[in-house]
């Protein structure tokens, strides 16, 4: 019975780390492929092209996390993962626009 608890919990610690990791490197991704379509200009930095691809990094991530094994349990961890996405992209993006890195 303990044995049957600590494997639950060890399953469940391992769902979160691989939800928050894949969200995390997503937005770091999704800011570089931001970089690399849309530039690190002052007027890229405007573009909604930015955020697009941003989206479609959320909108994979789902159908991704399901193949895995990983099941989505409402609105709440949807949130989490758009939220993570987006935090990681927005500093990761935002990083690169004002050094005007070129990727």
């Amino acid at each position: 019975m303990a044995t049957e608890q600590a494997s639950e919990r060890r399953a469940a610690h391992l769902r979160s780390i691989t939800v928050t990791s894949l969200a995390s490197i997503a937005g770091i991704v999704a800011a570089f492929v931001s970089a690399a379509v849309v530039g690190t200009t002052d007027v890229a930095a405007k573009d909604q092209m930015g955020l697009a691809i941003m989206l479609a990094f959320v909108v994979v991530q789902i159908p991704l996390l399901r193949f895995i094994g990983y099941e989505l349990d409402g609105v709440k961890d949807h949130l989490f993962v758009a939220f993570m996405t987006f935090s990681l992209w927005f500093i990761t993006w935002g990083i690169l626009l004002m050094n005007h890195v070129q990727v």
